[in-house]
């Protein structure tokens, strides 16, 4: 059954005429009244509706039934990355959304390529979020990731909260430095309800003063294996073993 990203307070018994964003992805399907679609908030399970009328601008819909159903991991892994170059930022942003991250953060780094400023940063964030959407109405996610707006690693480091040993949140830096821990063997030794976030560079990494800061903010040096990865694949292999932890 189709499923469509409804950003709108939903109830049962409802009658709602979609949002101009979702009414369109609607329109793209050619469905008509009488269909059956799905709904979501992001903000915990779905509904059942129904199409009651099509028009050329809009859609009108009967929300019926709500299913608390989540499909979200049971640990919250929140990645950090210095944004990879060209096209790639985008099939990172969609596949770490289908596999469950909690949110991304976009970063510029000594080493990035991709510099983002002013209305065309903007632009990109809205963009990235509607790939999470899109993903999310793929893969049967209830929960859309948060794809923040782009920052400087030095200024975001600096603004992170003091990490609260009442609810510690783990906080992973991929490293090539000598002396790190195996990502997966770390994890093991935590709680398997403790939130990560996870920091990693872009194409060429972190220079050392970088590495520095975020050991100051409380990150542990981390490595995913002996095999130098792309910064897209680094970041999403880290994902999948902090959510298989």
């Amino acid at each position: 059954m189709p499923r469509f990203h409804c950003p709108v307070r939903l109830v049962e018994g409802q009658a709602l005429s979609l949002p101009p964003a979702t009414a369109r992805h609607v329109q793209v399907l050619r469905l008509q009244p009488g269909h059956s679609i799905v709904l979501f908030n992001g903000l915990g399970g779905e509904w059942d509706a129904t199409i009651t009328r099509m028009g050329r601008s809009d859609v009108a819909v009967s929300v019926l039934k709500h299913h608390a159903t989540e499909r979200e991991p049971a640990r919250a892994v929140h990645l950090a990355l210095g944004m990879p170059a060209n096209e790639r930022m985008d099939w990172l942003v969609e596949k770490a959304a289908e596999l469950g991250t909690a949110s991304l953060q976009p970063l510029h780094t000594a080493h990035s390529v991709l510099r983002l400023t002013g209305e065309r940063a903007t632009r990109k964030q809205a963009h990235w979020q509607s790939v999470a959407v899109a993903a999310c109405e793929q893969c049967g996610g209830n929960r859309v990731p948060d794809v923040h707006e782009v920052a400087d690693l030095a200024a975001w480091l600096k603004a992170l909260a003091p990490v609260d040993a009442a609810a510690p949140e783990l906080r992973c830096l991929l490293s090539l430095a000598q002396g790190t821990s195996p990502l997966a063997s770390w994890l093991q030794s935590a709680s398997s309800a403790s939130p990560v976030r996870f920091l990693s560079g872009p194409e060429g990494g972190l220079n050392p003063h970088e590495e520095s800061l975020a050991l100051a903010a409380g990150f542990v040096p981390v490595t995913l294996g002996p095999r130098v990865l792309r910064a897209e694949t680094a970041a999403l292999a880290a994902l999948v073993v902090s959510l298989a932890s």
